[in-house]
């Protein structure tokens, strides 16, 4: 037997089921969603912690290692690609950002293929065993390193070397590489640290974003307004309805009737015969000027306010500035060290703003000496 309220009706408990049919489903998808970025931010974690390599690992390549070098990590299927129209690239930087989206295994426009063998990244270098020959990107001569956010492509200029060149890898692959790349290149600089501290930062991050299961919907939460199709949509729009038409009908001045114009008579006619055609209408005698309705005045309708982007951890300010990736930011707006804690000579930094450490901002992102004095760099600020 159906359940009924205290009027006989089952309405109610049908839209309670409905609200929570529907919560629950938009909780679990938003909790997958959530779980399967967790996973790959821990999985990231554990292998920055763990991220070694060996001398052993480069036995059987084609590749002489120096007396310090490592093999961390090989790639058998890699292609090397050329830049037709080279562009300055920005500075490598140890900024984390886990993939979130689905990479196109493509090719961008303006870059050809040139080369196919194994791509090597070392302790020192990168490099592609091709059928071609060898090519190398030693760490410390990189000063330009992009990867492309929709297509599985890495560009990479030195300064030796005035073509731009770089990788085009499988798209399965591509997350891995970049993230070692990155490991790879902060030991270089001797910024593993940095890297793993950004881990947990994002890691905590994001544990506050988890959603919480919805409460339950109960039938005396029903109200009326569910009954119409729509419901309180429907309702506002039929309301908003019914104020404009009476509104653009007084504003309205529908012309005469008659469809003739009304013209002024002297008070004295000229004679006329009878044979000249009459051109002017004669108003009536109570003629009277019609004096349009004043139209209400409208209250001046209130701005509204920008909406504050995600900051992702950063400090409240107006320009937009945080720490959720994005485009790197070199040239500040001026009141930036109004909203973040500005290093001594912050404007004599030649780079893009990056955090320190222990929490002041500086502008030298991109260079070896950055936050040198401030515990060595924590985190890229991003537009």
């Amino acid at each position: 037997m159906a359940k009924t309220d205290s009027t006989g009706s089952t309405w109610r408990y049908r839209w309670a089921h409905r609200q929570n049919v529907r919560r629950v489903s938009t909780y679990r998808g938003a909790e997958a969603a959530w779980r399967r970025r967790d996973d790959e931010l821990r999985r990231l974690r554990a292998l920055a912690a763990d991220f070694q390599g060996s001398a052993a690992a480069g036995v059987g390549l084609a590749l002489e290692l120096a007396a310090d070098e490592v093999v961390l990590w090989a790639l058998p299927a890699a292609q090397l690609v050329e830049v037709r129209h080279s562009t300055v690239l920005p500075a490598p930087d140890l900024t984390v950002a886990p993939r979130t989206g689905q990479l196109r295994p493509r090719r961008p426009d303006g870059v050809r293929v040139t080369d196919a063998g194994m791509a090597v990244i070392t302790s020192r270098r990168l490099v592609l065993l091709g059928g071609r020959g060898r090519r190398d990107w030693a760490y410390g001569r990189i000063t330009g390193l992009a990867h492309d956010p929709a297509a599985p492509v890495t560009l990479i200029q030195v300064l030796d070397r005035r073509s731009t060149s770089g990788l085009l890898l499988p798209a399965d692959a591509t997350t891995d590489f970049r993230f070692k790349l990155t490991l790879a290149f902060a030991d270089a600089i001797e910024q593993r640290a940095a890297v793993i501290a950004q881990l947990d930062e994002l890691i905590a991050e994001h544990a506050q974003l988890k959603p919480f299961r919805p409460a339950a919907a109960t039938p005396g939460q029903a109200r009326l307004s569910s009954l119409v199709p729509g419901g309180r949509r429907t309702i506002a729009v039929a309301a908003a309805i019914a104020l404009l038409v009476p509104a653009a009908l007084i504003e309205s001045d529908p012309s005469d009737p008659t469809g003739g114009a009304e013209v002024a008579v002297a008070a004295t006619p000229a004679p006329t015969t009878s044979a000249t055609p009459a051109l002017i209408r004669q108003a009536g005698p109570a003629l009277a000027l019609k004096t349009p309705p004043a139209k209400p005045t409208q209250s001046p309708r209130p701005s509204p306010s920008a909406t504050q982007r995600p900051r992702c951890g950063g400090p409240e300010n107006p320009l937009g500035y945080g720490f959720c990736g994005g485009t790197r930011i070199r040239k500040p707006a001026a009141e930036v060290c109004d909203w973040f804690d500005c290093v001594p000579q912050f404007w004599a930094g030649r780079g893009y703003l990056v955090q320190c450490r222990d929490g002041s901002v500086s502008l030298a992102g991109g260079r070896a000496n950055a936050c040198a004095e401030h515990q060595g760099v924590r985190r890229t600020i991003t537009k």
